[in-house]
C-alpha cells in the first residue's frame, strides 16, 4: 500500500512539472513570435476565416478572405465588406455596401471575448492562461499550436488555439472555440513586412466621402 501511495503522489508531482513546463514553453514560444512580430516597422497581411457551428448548420464556404496593413497601434482593415481604418485614437468603419460612415474613440471592442483580425498579433499578451498544444504538418509547414483559455470564466470563448510557424515564428492560424460550439478561424495566407506603406493609409478624408454621398456619423 505504501509503495502505491508514494507512486500516485509520485504520478501527481511528474503531472505537475509537466504542465509547468508544457507553459513555461508556452510562454517561451510566445514570446519569440512577439520579438519576431515586433521588429517589423509594418505587416501586410492576406487572411482567410471560416465558421462552423455544426448543431446550427452553420459552414461558411468558401472562406471569408480580408486584407490588414498595421504600424504601431493603427491599422487599415478589409473586413465583411466594411473598411476600418484606426489611427491610434479614432476608429473610422466606412461600410461600403450601404454607403455609411462611423467615427468613434478607441479601438474595436472585444465583446465577449471575441478577437478581431486587428488583434491577431497581440491578443494572447494578457487575459489567458497557456500551454503547448499538438505539433502538425501543414503541407510541409510544421505548426506548433499554444491552447490558450481565457482568465475570465464569463468569456464566451472558451478556448483558443493558437498556430505558429515553427520556422518563421509567425503567427499562422488562430481558432477561437466558443461556448455554444461555435468554431472561429482564422488563417494568413500571405505576410509581408517593412512595406512601403502610403502616407494616408491610416487617415480619413471626410470631405471626398461626402461628395460620394456617404452618410457619416
Amino acid at each position: 500500500m505504501r509503495k502505491i501511495g508514494l507512486f500516485i503522489v509520485g504520478l501527481f508531482i511528474t503531472l505537475g512539472i509537466n504542465a509547468q513546463n508544457s507553459s513555461v514553453d508556452a510562454k517561451k514560444l510566445l514570446d519569440e513570435v512577439s520579438s519576431k512580430m515586433g521588429t517589423y516597422k509594418n505587416m501586410n497581411i492576406d487572411f482567410s476565416s471560416s465558421l462552423i457551428h455544426k448543431e446550427a448548420g452553420i459552414t461558411n464556404d468558401p472562406p471569408i478572405r480580408g486584407n490588414i496593413t498595421l504600424k504601431g497601434e493603427n491599422y487599415n482593415l478589409d473586413y465583411l465588406g466594411n473598411n476600418f481604418i484606426f489611427n491610434g485614437k479614432k476608429l473610422i468603419i466606412i461600410n461600403k455596401e450601404e454607403k455609411e460612415i462611423t467615427i468613434s474613440n478607441g479601438d474595436l471592442e472585444e465583446e465577449d471575448g471575441f478577437i478581431y483580425p486587428s488583434k491577431l498579433l497581440t491578443f494572447y499578451k494578457e487575459g489567458y492562461t497557456y500551454k503547448m498544444g499538438e505539433l502538425k504538418n501543414n503541407n510541409g509547414r510544421k505548426v506548433q499550436f499554444i491552447d490558450l483559455t481565457p482568465i475570465d470564466s464569463n468569456s464566451d470563448i472558451i478556448k483558443v488555439k493558437l498556430g505558429v510557424d515553427a520556422k518563421t515564428k509567425h503567427i499562422y492560424k488562430l481558432t477561437q472555440i466558443g461556448s455554444n460550439g461555435a468554431e472561429t478561424t482564422f488563417t494568413i495566407t500571405k505576410l509581408k513586412s517593412n512595406q512601403t506603406l502610403s502616407e494616408n493609409l491610416f487617415s480619413f478624408d471626410k470631405v471626398k466621402y461626402e461628395k460620394l454621398g456617404y452618410l457619416i456619423d
